[in-house]
């Protein structure tokens, strides 16, 4: 079981490859929900191995920072708590004019680089 953390970060590695896959078929705001799923994941396979339990079953990014008790910068944090809010919007659109009108390929492109940019720091956090 102690090795459950590296199973967290493969996956999120795995996600994280899955958004830029969408986003290259043009598929923008589930490029969006994947980034979402990579940080998440990456996020809880930290909390594995800070506190050695495992996470609890929550997509609240903010949550799992918080009690990982780890701080990104706050340029990464502020990014965090947008794709955090974008969790819903994307798994259970309500309109999907909508929704693709609002992740626009740059817009997408942007929030993979910044989840790529918190990925990376994940890492350095084990």
């Amino acid at each position: 079981m102690q090795d459950k953390h590296k199973e967290w970060l493969k996956q999120a590695d795995y996600d994280m490859d899955t958004a830029v896959a969408m986003h290259d078929a043009g598929r923008y705001f589930y490029a969006v929900f994947m980034c979402h799923l990579s940080i998440e994941k990456a996020l809880k396979g930290l909390f594995y191995k800070v506190l050695n339990e495992p996470p609890p079953k929550t997509h609240n990014l903010l949550y799992l920072l918080n009690k990982i008790g780890k701080k990104p910068g706050i340029e990464l944090e502020k990014f965090i708590a947008k794709l955090n809010t974008a969790s819903v919007a994307t798994r259970y659109p309500d309109d999907l004019a909508k929704i693709q009108s609002a992740y626009t390929e740059e817009i997408t492109k942007d929030i993979i680089t910044k989840s790529k940019d918190i990925l990376k720091w994940i890492k350095t956090q084990f």
